[in-house]
């Protein structure tokens, strides 16, 4: 198959970094976007941004930016939806989407995400790190930790999730689940690679892991 289309997403609230864009931050002297874009854009076709509001403030990276199409504050799965619309309009199959305030994802989360949804008609999976100790509630007994901003989306679903959304849903999960998304699973080495960047002092020990 052709190489999916990548989708950042960026139309987080970042309440707890005091608002604005999160992505925007600097960290080793790059913005938190520039290092995701350069850990995506080898791995994909082509790659946008989706981010609400005046999309010239984005104007430095050179990405198409898309818009959610759903009114208020949708979440994630607001964002999954604007990348599969922007897909379908390139003739694409699938999106891989990450997250804009996560630095660290794996140089090989495409890859592992279209290995883990071979033979699937309808490429749709999560990424996944191993849990040990509790149980977390979206891993069910699995303990794992599933991360519903870093999957594997196929167009040929948007009008189910544009329906879904329309009618109140809001959880990755519940959606995945529903269409029996299958699960890629990342190791966790001395650095948890999808740790993201939530607070100030999240900022501080990303600074320290990249020294």
């Amino acid at each position: 198959m052709k190489q999916p289309l990548g989708v950042i997403l960026a139309g987080g609230l970042a309440t707890r970094m005091g608002g604005g864009d999160k992505g925007k931050l600097k960290l080793a002297g790059q913005s938190l976007l520039r290092h995701v874009i350069d850990r995506l854009e080898p791995q994909v076709a082509g790659l946008a941004l989706n981010a609400n509001g005046d999309p010239t403030r984005f104007s430095d990276l050179g990405l198409p930016v898309i818009a959610d199409s759903i009114e208020g504050f949708a979440g994630p799965l607001a964002g999954v939806l604007a990348g599969l619309d922007w897909a379908a309009d390139q003739g694409a199959g699938c999106i891989v989407t990450a997250a804009a305030d996560t630095p660290f994802f794996p140089c090989d989360l495409v890859p592992q995400l279209l290995l883990a949804t071979e033979g699937m008609e309808a490429r749709l999976a999560l990424a996944t790190t191993p849990r040990s100790g509790e149980e977390l509630k979206s891993g069910g007994n699995k303990k794992i930790n599933r991360h519903p901003t870093f999957g594997i989306w196929p167009v040929a679903l948007r009008d189910d999730l544009r329906a879904a959304l329309h009618d109140g849903l809001r959880k990755v999960v519940l959606w995945t689940d529903k269409h029996d998304g299958r699960e890629a699973l990342f190791p966790v080495g001395d650095i948890d690679p999808f740790f993201n960047v939530n607070t100030p002092a999240d900022l501080e020990y990303a600074e320290a892991l990249i020294r």
